[in-house]
């Protein structure tokens, strides 16, 4: 349990999180303007009238930003309304040309209700994270300051872009229900997860760096045992988990101060600042009467049915969470290999495609991608986005059908694992074809022919009878020195398991 300690009392720390997630879609959530808004796009171009608030222009609702929604809300356990309308959210600010967002009201259901996702929680036990909703809006557009020295400038091109906004739900009608959370590093793996099930349903790239997921964090402070919650205060678009955990840590060491020296905390909206992790109020926190939400007249109310539903969860791939307990029920994979295999959608479906449902190829997979395959990234096809070419100086690819062969090859005693690190290398500087033409071109395949072994056992110990004698005599230690010469023997191609039960037997 995350405390603070103060100079009265113990107090624990009660957190929400309202993350952000901008939607992957072709074009915006109420226009036909495109959603590509990466920084290489010129500032201005991807925005259309609607964007831009121009008299007489009509919002138009996206029909597949609605399924993402949907597709995210089924992905975090959630319920999702049959009904569900849209809202003018008023504020003012150069970034916002309509002089309004339109959301999905506070007061009413919005497509994506009450749902949970389960983290790990400081305890070391699973602990459901209650949502109490997450709503669609249009993105803001981007103010940039840096560019003349007296004068701001707006880029339009983020400007109405969807976002899905997913608030953690705070019981304060039942204090005794803990399913909220209650530390920094409980803030952290929620939003991993947060992250992890958007990319996994390709409802978002979730990507903190570049602003496609970002949290504003709620903090308050209660002495340990209290059952009434304290007064919160919200640090706004928080882009990193370690200013998140920063940021958490600071606010609630403010309060306490606040509260130990016979203050009271006050409902502010803070600034993080990066340069010391410190926070200072940026204004007072506004409620959802400050926003003045009317019912938006220009755009229908939304039904959706069961049948539209089920199609959505049809399309569905499987969850991270899914495919780990999979690997660890199915394949026999630790826990540690399974959270490895899963660290994106890509990376499983690359080890599922290698295993290809065999399962004794699971752990030999998981340990050649693991230890070697994650060492060289620039050899890991992961994305399918780099092809081999004539070009000599290009990297070989290592596909899943490649480690495959390699794997079979030493399950049926074709080569040896000294044998397959080497032709690994070789893959890895370059070499062409398939593992059974390297393996043939080296001359690297193993000696499975028990004649071929025998007759090189029987010639060492024919050359070395001291040590025959010492090895009767009780020094079986030196059995290693019996393989290690009859490998040299036939070139370290002899089945080494094969080499050592001979000499087993004819020394024994």
């Amino acid at each position: 349990m995350f405390t603070i300690k103060g100079k009265t009392t113990d107090w624990e720390v009660v957190i929400g999180l309202e993350t952000h997630i901008e939607v992957l879609s072709n074009s915006k959530l109420f226009s036909g303007a495109s959603a590509d808004y990466n920084p290489t796009v010129a500032p201005n171009t991807q925005a259309c009238m609607i964007d831009v608030a121009m008299p007489g222009m009509l919002p138009v609702l996206n029909k597949y930003c609605v399924e993402q929604a949907i597709k995210f809300g089924l992905g975090i356990n959630a319920e999702i309304s049959k009904h569900s309308k849209f809202a003018r959210k008023q504020y003012f600010y150069p970034d916002l040309p309509q002089g309004y967002q339109i959301s999905q009201p506070a007061e009413e259901p919005p497509v994506v209700g009450r749902g949970w996702v389960e983290i790990i929680g400081d305890d070391g036990n699973p602990k459901k994270i209650l949502i109490e909703r997450a709503h669609m809006e249009q993105d803001a557009a981007k103010n940039k300051h840096d560019m003349h020295p007296t004068k701001s400038f707006v880029d339009y091109n983020r400007t109405g872009v969807m976002l899905l906004e997913i608030v953690t739900f705070l019981d304060t009608k039942n204090p005794e229900n803990n399913s909220y959370i209650t530390s920094p590093d409980e803030a952290e793996r929620y939003l991993r997860q947060i992250r992890e099930i958007a990319r996994a349903l390709g409802v978002s790239k979730a990507n903190m760096e570049e602003g496609s997921m970002r949290a504003d964090v709620n903090v308050s402070v209660r002495p340990v045992g209290s059952k009434t919650f304290g007064t919160r205060t919200e640090t706004k678009n928080m882009v990193s988990f370690k200013f998140i955990k920063n940021a958490i840590e600071y606010e609630a060491k403010r309060q306490v101060e606040i509260l130990e020296n016979g203050g009271t905390v006050s409902q502010d909206t803070m600034r993080y600042h990066q340069d010391d992790g410190t926070t200072s109020v940026l204004r007072s926190k506004e409620d959802a009467l400050d926003y003045r939400y009317f019912p938006d007249p220009d755009l229908l109310e939304l039904e959706i049915t069961d049948e539209y539903i089920e199609r959505i969860r049809k399309t569905m791939p499987e969850l991270p969470s899914a495919t780990r307990a999979r690997y660890v029920n199915e394949y026999g994979l630790s826990e540690y290999d399974a959270n490895r295999l899963t660290e994106t959608v890509d990376i499983s479906h690359w080890y599922d495609a290698a295993v290809s449902s065999k399962k004794e190829r699971a752990k030999p997979v998981a340990n050649w991608m693991i230890s070697e395959l994650f060492a060289h990234p620039e050899n890991f096809d992961i994305e399918n986005q780099i092809k081999e070419n004539s070009d000599p100086d290009a990297p070989r690819i290592i596909t899943p059908e490649t480690l495959a062969e390699l794997v079979d090859m030493i399950a049926s005693n074709e080569i040896n694992g000294k044998q397959a690190k080497e032709i690994f290398i070789k893959m890895l500087d370059g070499e062409r074809g398939t593992i059974h033409e390297i393996a043939d071109k080296y001359g690297m395949k193993q000696i499975t022919d028990t004649g071929a072994i025998e007759a090189a056992v029987d010639e060492v110990i024919k050359n070395n009878p001291s040590q025959v004698e010492q090895y009767k005599s009780g020094k079986l230690g030196l059995l290693g020195f019996f393989v290690g010469n009859v490998m040299k023997a036939t070139k370290g191609q002899a089945n080494p398991a094969m080499v050592s039960d001979l000499l087993k037997q004819k020394l024994g």
